[in-house]
């Protein structure tokens, strides 16, 4: 396995970003080493929250949480998966796998030997971070998912599974305004649209980071700054560009280069959406493992993600530790509600944890 590493001056003078680095180094299954890097911030005694983050993101989705959740007592634990961030990145395509993540991040979590966990997981945070429960339970006393999921769609016809691998296999790649235009159409739950950001993912070997974070979230860039923006792009003239800004340079700084972003790239395809899928036995046991799941459980969702709304309905439904728990609709939140609502989800989490009992 071919394993790249950041280096550390690509994350220099990044804003708001100055929390220390801490090293865990795990091993794969084919013996490889691989470093991975978490923030650990606040009092050392706090109720820890275990901050998860997705693609194609990394734990400095977090900063504007940190302050906020070290303030009011809490210890704020936030890795960057494998792929991301300042872990190191495994570099070929079959490197990444749901269960690849999921086991990578259990020998994390059991060499650094932390208890009394209360996840919160987003987007891929939590498709990871909710298995991570499943396979080491002892070490959680709190969930609180948002715009997240954990899928399993096992009467997927084998129409759309056709449907879905003949536009992988032949459709040109979808521009990002195809794709994103897609992805708020109603045929998602097919797994069609989503199609579109996996193809766009994979088959885009530059994929442009920090630009589409830019463009998602600084809703003040007029429309000739992203087009000029996005000109220097494909241009191969990023770092040169007078348009980029503190926002995206910071979610491009862990992939100096396209050869990085493997992970980002591959891992939208690993999203178990239909019924073909190689994670689809480990998502039903999952599903069976919460049927039963008595611990508090908390959805906090937005009302605006094109991507995972409605998905909070099935855990309120089904798991026992969501029952009478104020779930809540966060208006406005956008798919990245760490960014969009900070001041918002920080205080859903603390009050979750301050009012829920733990278990003895």
């Amino acid at each position: 396995m071919k394993i790249l590493r950041t280096p550390d001056e690509c994350f220099d003078r990044l804003k708001d970003y100055p929390f220390e680095p801490n090293y865990t180094v795990i091993k794969t299954e084919c013996g490889n080493d691989i470093r991975i890097h978490h923030i650990d911030e606040g009092p050392k005694d706090g109720p820890i929250i275990l901050c998860m983050h997705g693609q194609p993101v990394w734990s400095y989705l977090y900063r504007k949480m940190i302050p906020l959740l070290t303030n009011a007592g809490l210890r704020v634990i936030a890795p960057d998966l494998p792929g991301y961030g300042k872990s190191d990145k495994p570099a070929s395509r079959q490197d990444y796998s749901y269960q690849s993540q999921v086991n990578w991040m259990g020998r994390w979590l059991q060499l650094n030997n932390f208890h009394d966990l209360n996840l919160f997981g987003q987007d891929w945070g939590g498709l990871i971070g909710l298995r991570l429960i499943v396979d080491q339970p002892d070490r959680f006393s709190r969930v609180i998912i948002s715009n997240t999921g954990l899928p399993y769609r096992p009467e997927v016809s084998d129409q759309i599974i056709q449907q879905v691998k003949d536009f992988r296999d032949n459709a040109k790649t979808p521009t990002l305004v195809e794709m994103g235009q897609k992805l708020r159409t109603s045929d998602q739950d097919e797994g069609l649209s989503f199609a579109y950001w996996q193809k766009y993912c994979w088959e885009t070997q530059d994929m442009p980071i920090g630009f589409m974070m830019s463009s998602f979230l600084e809703r003040n860039r007029s429309k000739w700054q992203l087009i000029l923006d996005l000109l220097f792009i494909n241009c191969g003239l990023k770092n040169f560009s007078p348009f980029r800004t503190e926002l995206g340079k910071a979610y491009e700084a862990p992939f100096p280069s396209k050869t990085y972003k493997i992970g980002p790239r591959a891992m939208p395809s690993q999203v178990p959406t239909l019924s073909n899928d190689p994670s689809l036995e480990a998502q039903k046991k999952a599903w069976e493992f919460y049927e039963t799941f008595e611990k508090p459980f908390l959805c906090a969702f937005s009302d605006n993600d094109p991507v995972t709304k409605g998905s909070d309905s099935k855990f309120i439904k089904v798991v026992p530790g969501a029952k009478e728990q104020s779930h809540t609709t966060v208006k406005q939140g956008g798919h990245f509600i760490q960014e969009e609502k900070p001041e918002e989800i920080s205080e859903i989490i603390i009050n979750f944890i301050r009012s829920t009992p733990q278990e003895v």
